[in-house]
């Protein structure tokens, strides 16, 4: 039982704000620690593990490519676009079609096709910040708003993937509920079976979600309202402070 105190480490880590990727590996090496195991038994079972999941690295390898895209101007391609598609797409418009993408995408087992990485920063936030701007009359967004939006594109993806890979019958999640399910209690449920029934589950999620996206577009229009009218007070105080100084110094 002492062995879980790695997982104390882990709560304490996050607890306190620190680096995730440290955290996890010194609770890594104070559980092997405390297991007994020897400082080149531990670092054998972390390149063991690391090679086991090299799979789930490969992110690492799509940053660069993304970052010389961006550079080359992908996120500006996006917003050109975005812009040439009408005034009728609107961001919960956009952001709702995506919600609906990214399902139909993890359903069939294209989970990787999307994520914050690989479409949300490069393309999916741009062009959902772009038909904001454009109901802003070309303006750029105020930076809460320009975050909110960029926060509503990283959620649409999120949930798209979450609820949508459910009905892909060969995910992990199904695989392991089937093994855990039939050895435990003697049964024979297909994997099948919970596919089909996370399918409810994932239209219930889009019809929420995707109200909620579609919403976003009065809510921003409120907000547009209310910071523009605030901008244009402070520059008129800022250009009478201006009128009144000159004339005190005159």
């Amino acid at each position: 039982m002492i062995v879980l105190l790695g997982v104390l480490v882990v709560v304490l880590g996050f607890a306190t704000r620190r680096n995730p990727l440290l955290v996890v590996g010194v609770a890594g090496i104070v559980t092997g620690l405390l297991g007994r195991l020897s400082p080149l038994e531990i670092l054998r079972t972390f390149g063991e593990s690391f090679a086991s999941s090299r799979s789930v690295t490969i992110f690492a390898i799509t940053l660069p490519v993304i970052g010389l895209l961006e550079r080359n101007g992908l996120q500006q391609q996006a917003r050109t676009l975005i812009a040439k598609l009408g005034s009728k797409l609107t961001t919960g418009r956009f952001l709702t079609l995506y919600l609906l993408v990214r399902q139909l995408t993890a359903a069939v087992g294209l989970q990787t096709i999307g994520g914050p990485a690989q479409s949300v920063r490069p393309m999916i936030a741009p062009m959902a910040e772009a038909a904001a701007e454009r109901r802003n009359n070309g303006q750029p967004l105020p930076e809460k708003i320009r975050e909110k939006v960029r926060a509503h594109a990283a959620g649409a993806d999120t949930v798209g993937v979450f609820f949508g890979e459910d009905c892909f019958l060969a995910i992990g999640s199904i695989l392991l509920i089937t093994g855990l399910v039939n050895s435990t209690y003697h049964t024979h449920l297909e994997p099948l079976h919970l596919a089909l029934w996370a399918i409810p589950t994932a239209v219930c999620a889009f019809l929420v979600h995707g109200g909620r996206l579609l919403r976003l577009d009065r809510t921003l229009e409120r907000e547009l309202v209310t910071a523009n009218a605030q901008m244009a007070v402070a520059h008129e105080d800022a250009h009478s402070r201006g009128t009144e100084k000159g004339r005190t110094v005159k």
